[in-house]
């Protein structure tokens, strides 16, 4: 795997939208501060193609992933494996509920020749090319497809996070096993031996299946063979006989059949003739009809009848005259009548009302003259206290005097009000006053009363003489529209006479109806008569029309009776002539029979001695049986084909089962495949323990042990120890010297899509001394001038940044980290 570009957005550190091509840069530095996000970026690699990153602890941390507040984090991979190249997606996204989960996950396989930079364009994710997985959930076995190693393994080999930078040094020896495994491409020899086991099985499989066949065809020699052939010969011998014997069996059955038809011919005629019989009730027939048509004849006269007085009586009712007006007319002397007594007693109220009104009016006079005068003494009082007043102003002043105020005069407060004193002419006049006033009052209302009885007199007067106006012109009408009128007495008398006619009316139009429902049903009754007659002739002249080829005689079309007796005495006399004809035939087709039967007999024969059971057919039954023979004879044959072919058939099945036994069993887990591994360790070992010496100036090798690894300690008299024994630095030096051996010494063996086309360090280069780390910058300097593989590292420590010639300088500010190239 070779990363070729990585977006950044939201993630962790990456607030902001990031790249990093990688397109050329075949030996880079990812530089910076400590904690300026140089790690990240590994970070980045891991997770668009694991959904994890190594620090995190595994997928429960993904949350990690996003930057402070930010809400969502995009991650895209563009990478090239085994030649061809992918782009990785992955979008973990926030929700509402501050739970953080994967939104989109994708890998898809680009075009041959895609220019990486039209990825600036806003390309939509269909045009990046064919999707090898849609989901997280299928990312896992598609990331796995193209580069060839799983998570724990691809962070051992090809990116070397801190912390885990020893785990291949220190893994376990299955669990290297298996990554050299992957690194090879060595499960193909598992899978052939699989292969191969399966094959041994099938051919075995087909092998068992073969014998059974053979055994199945023992049976076919040659003695079956010369018995077949015979039978075949027999069979033929026995169908020319058989096809000589049945054209006279033909004609014996055609001469039979002959006979047999004749006498069912004759036998037909007998059914039909005596089938010749009168339908029952024949007789009565003609006499029903002649009833039925006698009694409609009689309704439809007493209809005539009905409908005669009805008319009758429907003229007279008219000449009777218009009964709605006679009723008028009675109703208009009634209103007269009734109308003359409400006159009298409206003219009687209206003079009675004028009296009254005129009492009413004098009344009102008086009251009003009364009113007057009490208005002239209350003026006469009036000048009197006026006068009185002014002859006494001392009393005058009293009026204007209040107990406990000022006196207006001499402004002395009033102790109390002096009375007035007895024969004042002012007593007298405010007494004459006061009476004045409430006669004048007095009479003021005696006029409004009167004055209101007046007018309510006047009103009812008014309605009075209204009433007495309309009912003398309702009266005028009615005289009017009486004038020449008769009596109401004659006018009863003719409405009396007009309730008779329309009684007698309503009676005759009921018998009129009933006559007609009489008549309905006799003439019902007619036609059911009629219909059952020419029904009867129907059923006549169908029997007659069934007997014309015997030539029956002419029919009496007046008397259907007679008709029917007249063809069932010349039907009777035919089937008799025929009865007789029919014991001649009956012998002849007994003999006819006899005769097929004879021939029958012969043919059966024949069968019987061919070992053949009867038949309907025996041409035909003969001809099977000599197909069958010959079917027999060539099966015979062709088994014995298929025999030679099956013993060749075995042979072959049982020579690639025995290969294949043989393949699988040389590859075996514990045969070739452990050799090859054995192999490519002790390649591994010499290449790591070749660069461990010169990183460590001579000290150390590196060598294994059944998959164990060891150092020798030269300065210490080639001391064996394990690694975990050495120290951070010697650690350091130890699994640096395996990284770079498994990047250029086992790459070039694989076999899959699982080859180290990249290798990025982030671990510990700041520990070395000078001489070390110029050792280690000068075997990173060789690796990557080989030119098929990517070297990166992760570093702080400027003396090995300045060899390197492409650097991407890492800054963080408050907000974000970005990402410069310099260098190359």
């Amino acid at each position: 795997m070779r990363p070729m570009r990585l977006d950044l957005a939201g993630f962790t550190v990456f607030r902001e939208e990031t790249t990093v091509d990688f397109t050329d840069a075949d030996f880079f530095a990812l530089v910076g501060p400590t904690g300026s996000g140089k790690s990240t970026v590994l970070d980045a690699i891991c997770f668009a193609l694991y959904g994890t990153v190594p620090r995190w602890g595994g997928t429960r941390g993904l949350a990690n992933a996003l930057a402070p507040s930010a809400t969502e984090a995009r991650v895209r991979l563009v990478f090239e494996s085994a030649g061809d190249r992918y782009v990785a997606t992955r979008v973990v996204r926030r929700d509402g509920r501050g739970n953080v989960k994967t939104a989109g996950a994708g890998l898809q396989l680009m075009p041959p020749g895609f220019d990486v930079t039209k990825l600036d364009t806003g390309l939509s994710p269909e045009d990046l090319g064919e999707v090898l997985a849609g989901t997280a959930a299928e990312m896992e076995s598609a990331v796995l497809a193209a580069v060839g190693l799983p998570y724990e393994q691809f962070t051992s080999c090809v990116v070397l996070p801190q912390g885990q930078f020893a785990d291949f040094l220190h893994a376990k020896p299955a669990t290297r096993q298996q990554i050299l495994v992957n690194l090879l491409g060595l499960g193909v020899y598992e899978q052939v031996q699989k292969l191969a086991t399966e094959r041994a099985g099938r051919a075995e499989a087909k092998l068992e299946a073969v014998d059974r066949m053979l055994a199945g065809l023992a049976d076919v020699d040659d003695e079956a063979l010369a018995e077949a052939l015979a039978q075949v010969d027999r069979m033929r011998e026995l169908s020319g006989a058989v096809e000589a014997a049945v054209p006279e069996l033909e004609r014996a059955r055609a001469a039979a059949r002959e006979r047999a038809a004749e006498l069912a011919g004759l036998d037909a005629e007998l059914a039909v003739l005596a089938g010749v019989r009168p339908p029952a009730g024949i007789a009565e027939l003609a006499r029903a009809v002649a009833a039925a048509r006698a009694a409609a004849d009689e309704a439809a006269a007493a209809v005539g009848l009905a409908e005669e007085r009805e008319e009758k009586l429907r003229g007279e009712l008219a000449a009777a005259g218009d009964e709605s007006a006679l009723r008028l007319l009675l109703r208009a002397h009634a209103d007269r009548e009734r109308l003359t007594g409400e006159a009298t007693a409206v003219r009687a109220a209206v003079a009675a009302a004028q009296t009254e009104h005129d009492a009413a009016a004098g009344a009102l006079a008086q009251a009003r003259a009364a009113a007057e005068r009490a208005e002239a003494e209350l003026e006469t009082a009036f000048r009197a206290h006026e006068e009185a007043k002014a002859t006494d102003q001392a009393v005058a002043l009293r009026a204007h005097l209040t107990a406990g105020a000022p006196c207006p005069v001499c402004e002395q407060v009033v102790p109390r009000v002096p009375a007035v004193p007895k024969g004042s002419a002012v007593a007298r006049a405010v007494a004459a006053g006061k009476a004045a006033r409430a006669a004048s009052e007095a009479a003021r209302r005696v006029v409004q009363e009167r004055d209101a009885a007046a007018q309510e007199l006047d009103r009812l007067l008014l309605r009075a003489r209204a009433e007495d106006d309309q009912l003398r012109a309702r009266l005028a009408e009615l005289d009017a529209q009486l004038a020449g009128a008769a009596t109401p007495a004659a006018l009863r008398e003719s409405l009396a006479e007009h309730d008779r006619l329309r009684r007698a009316l309503e009676e005759a139009a009921g018998a009129v109806r009933a006559g007609r429902d009489a008549a309905r049903r006799a003439r019902g009754a007619l036609d059911a008569a009629e219909e059952r007659l020419r029904r009867a002739w129907r059923d006549f002249d169908g029997t007659r029309d069934g007997l014309a080829r015997f030539g029956p005689p002419a029919a009496d079309r007046d008397d259907v009776a007679a008709a029917w007796s007249a063809l069932v005495a010349w039907a009777d006399g035919q089937a008799g002539r025929r009865r007789a004809e029919r014991v001649g035939l009956a012998a002849a087709v007994t003999g006819a029979e006899a005769a097929v039967g004879v021939v029958a007999e012969r043919i059966g024969g024949l069968l019987a001695g061919g070992g053949l059971p009867p038949a309907d057919d025996p041409v035909r039954a003969v001809t099977v049986a000599v197909e069958r023979a010959e079917a027999a004879h060539r099966r015979l044959e062709e088994r014995r084909e298929q025999a030679a072919e099956l013993r060749g058939q075995r042979e072959e099945h049982r020579q690639r089962a025995q290969v294949a036994r043989a393949l699988a069993g040389h590859l075996r887990a514990n045969n070739f495949e452990r050799w090859l591994l054995a192999e490519a360790l002790d390649l591994l070992v010499d290449g790591a323990s070749r660069i461990l010496r010169e990183l460590s100036g001579g000290q150390y090798d590196l060598v294994h042990d059944k998959g164990e690894f060891s150092v020798v300690d030269h300065h210490d008299a080639g001391l064996r120890r394990g690694v975990r024994t050495l120290s951070g630095g010697e650690t350091f030096q130890a699994s640096l010297a395996l990284a770079l051996a498994l990047s250029e010494q086992l790459a070039g063996m694989s076999t899959t899509a699982a080859s180290l086309e990249s290798i990025v360090l982030d671990e510990g280069f700041g520990t070395l001394d000078a001489a070390t780390l110029d050792t280690v910058a000068a075997t990173l300097e060789g690796l990557a001038a080989r030119g098929d593989r990517m070297v990166g590292v992760v570093t702080h420590v400027p003396a090995l940044a300045e060899r390197i010639p492409v650097r991407f300088e890492v800054r963080k500010d408050a907000r974000s980290a970005r990402i410069e190239r310099t260098g190359l």
